[in-house]
């Protein structure tokens, strides 16, 4: 298992997590829309069906049994951190920074 290196901000607020010395600062209404805001980010109420080659299919297979859930849960995630910009196309990257 690999260790998580965490910033000096991280790491100030696991320590104090771990002391008991953490308190959160959150109200009833910001934790309320926080909870509203995460429960439409994992509510799943569309289907989509895609063609992918088989050797793509069963690398999804693999990394999601390495990652312990089910394939379609793993898709679901790499789909939602590509939309909202957690995940960047390197080819694409690449792409653009070289010279022309």
């Amino acid at each position: 298992m690999t260790k998580t290196r965490l910033d000096p901000e991280e790491q100030e607020l696991l320590e104090a997590y771990e002391s008991g010395g953490f308190e959160s600062d959150l109200n009833a209404d910001r934790r309320e829309s926080l909870a509203r805001a995460a429960e439409e980010t994992f509510k799943k109420d569309k289907r989509i069906h895609v063609r992918i080659s088989s050797r793509d299919l069963e690398a999804l297979q693999r990394r999601a049994l390495e990652e312990g859930l089910p394939y379609q849960s793993l898709v679901s995630s790499v789909l939602h951190k590509f939309v909202s910009g957690g995940l960047k196309d390197i080819s694409a990257l690449k792409s653009a920074q070289r010279p022309r």
